[in-house]
């Protein structure tokens, strides 16, 4: 076993150093030129055959068009992520320092818990207002001796902060989440997953937002730490910068973030408690929910009309797949909750925020579940029926694409995951968008999987 007190933890090198100068600058400005040009001819030429065909094939034409105008409508909310946010993310009263209890419920992470722990503790807030509660939940490995260890070689002023609740029977990540917010004397309840960790000097800009008293959730910035372990943690990189920084900004933009990720997300314990248990024990034809406690949670908090929003200036670190077969686990988890969870919010968010629901909610619904019809026709029936290539639809994949990894790269000129999104793109069109249906035929299915 490794000696807690041993082990080193170093911020890993996520992003790669520009080059000097110049060169920077113009390599910089040559690839939004190249992609700008890209997307440009692109529209002339969807549009030239959009004009010739929508007659013929309305449908598929004016999904085209639809798909299109949601997807710059959602790059032109983030652009807008600044401004409208400004008074949220940027703290009103530096002095604003409440109570904070960090949760990070584990099972079975005898390699992780550790680095999470110390990170945790060290976060740059006031020792005497933050406390660190860990819930190891049924672990079979050595992840209670890892604990026990670490409390062992702390100081004591730690070793006070540090609260570990062993259970002998695996009961499931949303019980161990629930104990965390019943333990926690903290009005602000950090959730984090075992495997993930929060930059200690960021720490104080999750917390800041909670000093508006409509803010009920608040999302961290969550980079991959195994970014660079091969080629599909690459393409996650890119993925995960454009899912939290364009995606989830342009939601926090309207004050609504669907999902406050559970690698690191931080709730107002005030605006969670009365539907704990509502939480806790949902269920979905007649079964009980065993994933999705992230997106659940959010929906619980957005229906008792709080707001809740995405900073980056709050960075988290996080593990991601590194094997096909575990990406595939996980995105068929995530699909299922996005399904289960999309009927429950759509029941009372047209109420609580009728302009979220039309402009973005019910437009995002629409095209979910359309995608993969859409691509059968293209990929497939088209082809084979009229031979007809999909060219034109391989064509608008790749403006969108690149309209995305344009602002992409404006935003970050110095992350260099950015080509792997277009890897990523191919992925999802010829194989992830199909497992929303596979995930609807399995739904009553409450595997887990494996990470």
């Amino acid at each position: 076993m490794t000696d807690p007190s041993a082990i080193t933890i170093q911020r890993p090198a996520y992003r790669a150093k520009p080059a000097a100068g110049s060169t920077a600058r113009r390599n910089s400005i040559a690839s939004i030129l190249v992609l700008t040009a890209t997307i440009l001819v692109g529209i002339i030429l969807v549009k030239a055959k959009t004009a010739t065909d929508f007659f013929t094939h309305p449908v598929f034409y004016g999904y085209t068009i639809f798909i299109t105008t949601f997807q710059l409508s959602r790059v032109g909310a983030a652009m807008l992520y600044r401004r409208a946010n400004a008074r949220v993310i940027e703290p009103d009263d530096r002095r604003y320092e409440p109570t904070v209890s960090i949760v990070i419920p584990c099972k079975n992470e005898e390699g992780a818990i550790v680095r999470t722990v110390l990170q945790s503790l060290g976060a740059q807030y006031p020792k005497d207002k933050l406390e660190v509660i860990v819930i190891n939940d049924g672990s079979t490995d050595g992840t209670a001796h890892m604990l026990a260890e670490l409390k062992r070689v702390l100081g004591e002023r730690d070793r006070r902060r540090l609260v570990i609740v062993h259970w002998k029977q695996n009961r499931g990540k949303r019980h161990a989440m629930a104990e965390g917010f019943r333990r926690a004397r903290g009005e602000i309840v950090v959730q984090l997953d075992s495997d993930s960790y929060i930059i200690p000097r960021t720490f104080r800009n999750l917390i800041a937002p909670f000093q508006h008293e409509d803010i009920g959730a608040v999302c961290a910035h969550a980079d991959p730490h195994n970014a660079d372990h091969n080629i599909l943690t690459r393409m996650q990189a890119a993925y995960y910068f454009m899912s939290f920084r364009i995606l989830k900004a342009a939601e926090s933009s309207l004050f609504t973030v669907l999902c406050c990720s559970g690698c690191s997300s931080a709730y107002r314990k005030n605006a969670v408690m009365p539907i704990l248990d509502d939480w806790l024990n949902e269920r979905f034809l007649g079964l009980p929910v065993t994933w999705g406690d992230d997106r659940a949670l959010t929906s619980w908090v957005l229906k008792r009309n709080y707001r809740t929003v995405y900073t980056d200036r709050a960075r988290a670190y996080t593990i991601v797949p590194e094997r096909f077969r575990q990406l595939v686990r996980q995105q068929i988890r995530w699909k299922k909750s996005w399904i289960i969870n999309s009927l429950f919010t759509l029941r009372f968010m047209y109420r609580t925020q009728p302009f979220f629901t039309v402009t973005y909610f019910i437009p995002l619904l629409v095209i979910t579940i359309a995608t993969p019809f859409v691509a059968v026709r293209a990929l497939y029936f088209s082809p084979l029926a009229y031979g007809i290539l999909p060219l034109f639809y391989f064509l608008g994949i790749i403006l969108m694409t690149s309209l995305v990894v344009l602002y992409y790269r404006i935003l970050a000129p110095e992350n260099r995951y950015w080509p792997y999104l277009y890897l990523w793109g191919a992925l999802n069109t010829f194989f992830f968008s199909f497992l929303i249906l596979y995930a609807l035929l399995r739904i009553r299915d409450r595997g887990w999987g494996t990470r």
